[in-house]
């Protein structure tokens, strides 16, 4: 650390290109740490122990559906406390460009949910009328929306019999929202009946997009887990429990292996960065070869010079690293808020931190490496003599 002074001094000796480089590392650590978040993410959340909701859906695909006949029987389930169903429906409203999360339920939704609150009056009003809807407060405000609006909507993939194509029609009956701040994303759904949706619905009549299985005692809910799959195992619809978070993301593994992905990315912007900061600490050495050779003149050994420029590079990729990693502790949570709590972001944890720490030093000595050698093998006095 004695020298550290002079480390310090050589790195800032031209600000301007040091600064850009510490922001090309910070934005490669920060798009790791992002990466490495939704890797984390979507590898979690598949043991069912110790959470007091799970998701029934098909073993094969989330969007193939369940038959209606398991209501009873998994509801019967030793362990279930309450049970309701939904169905995706998607689509958008008025263009294309106006996606939204539209999605069947049945009318004892909310009682499995309890995060949302929906008035009585409004809840009544659901449950008379058979093309009603209920829309979350964001979403209302979106497209300014109100109790008593004909809304038409024009889904994903479900055809109406009265209509023979894709475009429905849903009566604004009232509205939800979250009783917490963060969950402000997932009021941009609309929520309609799911016997409205059987009933109308030209294919797939009768049948469930998922289950959601209130349990009696968290801690038995892996347990109960086994027990539904059971109901359907060796049948042609057999089933998946797994928790909310778990299912809610295996929407997004459906375009691809997420792994790979992060991997292929990753691999990229590393590539790239050795590229920028090699190149960063070969000029900034080439530029200094009179002074290192004046500190070999004034003692330093080959091999001090040699750890002087490791240390340069080393540092400064430690500096933009830990910078780019440190914002994504603070973005990460902002994500998980923006989802409404669909997406539940792990914070930056320890493993991440030491992953990180590792490349910030094996980058900082794979860019170093030729420079310090070529520091150390200085020749004094072709160095003085410009040569």
């Amino acid at each position: 650390m004695k020298y550290f002074h002079l480390i310090w001094a050589a790195l800032f000796r031209r600000k301007t290109r040091t600064v850009l480089t510490l922001m090309s590392v910070m934005a490669a650590f920060l798009l790791f740490g992002l990466l490495d978040g939704v890797r984390v993410a979507f590898n979690s959340g598949s043991d069912a122990a110790g959470v007091d909701r799970m998701v029934v859906s098909s073993k094969y695909s989330i969007i193939q559906g369940l038959p209606q006949s398991l209501i009873p029987r998994i509801r019967s389930t030793p362990g279930v406390k309450n049970l309701t169903w939904a169905n995706w429906f998607g689509g958008y409203y008025q263009d294309q460009k106006n996606q939204m999360f539209n999605i069947a339920i049945n009318p004892d939704y909310f009682e499995i949910y309890p995060e949302f609150e929906v008035s009585p009056e409004h809840m009544e009003a659901f449950r008379k009328t058979r093309t009603g809807a209920l829309v979350g407060e964001t979403l209302a405000k979106r497209w300014g929306w109100k109790i008593g609006d004909k809304v038409p909507v024009t889904g994903a993939i479900y055809p109406n019999k009265a209509t023979g194509d894709t475009n429905w029609s849903f009566d604004i009956v009232g509205m939800f929202k979250a009783r917490d701040e963060k969950m402000r994303g997932a009021e941009q759904q609309l929520l309609f009946r799911w016997d409205y949706f059987d009933e109308a619905n030209s294919y797939g009549a009768h049948e469930v997009g998922w289950f959601i299985v209130q349990v009696e005692d968290p801690d038995k809910s892996d347990e109960i887990a086994k027990a539904i799959d059971a109901i359907s195992e060796n049948s042609d619809h057999e089933t998946r429990t797994q928790t909310e978070q778990a299912f809610n993301l295996s929407f997004a593994k459906q375009m691809g292996d997420i792994g790979l992905i992060v991997s292929a990315i990753m691999g990229a912007v590393f590539f790239t960065l050795l590229l920028l900061t090699g190149n960063t600490m070969a000029q900034a050495v080439r530029e200094r070869i009179p002074e290192l050779a004046t500190l070999k003149t004034m003692g330093f050994s080959d091999l001090s010079v040699l750890g002087l420029v490791f240390g340069e590079a080393i540092l400064l990729v430690m500096i933009g690293g830990i910078l780019g990693l440190g914002l994504v502790s603070i973005l990460l949570p902002m994500i998980s808020t923006a989802s409404g709590g669909m997406l539940q972001m792990p914070p930056v944890g320890a493993a991440t931190w030491a992953i990180g720490l590792a490349m910030m030093i094996a980058i900082g000595v794979l860019v170093g490496v030729l420079p310090a050698m070529r520091a150390m093998r200085l020749n004094i006095v072709d160095a003085l003599a410009g040569r």
